[in-house]
């Protein structure tokens, strides 16, 4: 899948208004330490605290109401799990989340807390 400039502008537009536009800040500390200059965007200042909710709302933004009700079904253990179930049940679109077996604990809380479905399966991730 190629993207275009274009692609990603008409992203950006959808989740306008419902994702923080977090700051890059450039790290002193960090750019001594690697000898390069480094810049930190803080997606911890997202509702979830993660990047993960870009790309969650805008896939969601994108299905039809047909796709909306019936629902999204994803693998993740984390992150993109907490994204996918509060922007789900922001825009009323029911979320299951297959989680595996190990995922800390806090993980599958904050996921179900964000109003998905979690189902504990698999030993690892690809088995999820």
């Amino acid at each position: 899948m190629t993207l275009s400039l274009d692609d990603i502008r008409a992203a950006a537009g959808r989740i306008a208004g419902h994702v923080e536009r977090t700051p890059c800040r450039y790290s002193r500390t960090l750019s001594e330490i690697t000898g390069a200059e480094v810049w930190v965007k803080f997606e911890n200042l997202q509702f979830t605290a993660a990047y993960k909710e870009r790309g969650a709302l805008n896939k969601l933004s994108r299905l039809t109401a047909e796709e909306r009700a019936r629902g999204v079904i994803a693998a993740s253990a984390g992150n993109h799990a907490q994204g996918l179930a509060y922007h789900g049940d922001r825009l009323g679109v029911p979320v299951t989340i297959v989680m595996p077996r190990g995922t800390p604990h806090v993980k599958v809380q904050q996921t179900r807390e964000h109003g998905a479905a979690v189902v504990i399966d698999g030993d690892g991730f690809d088995a999820a």
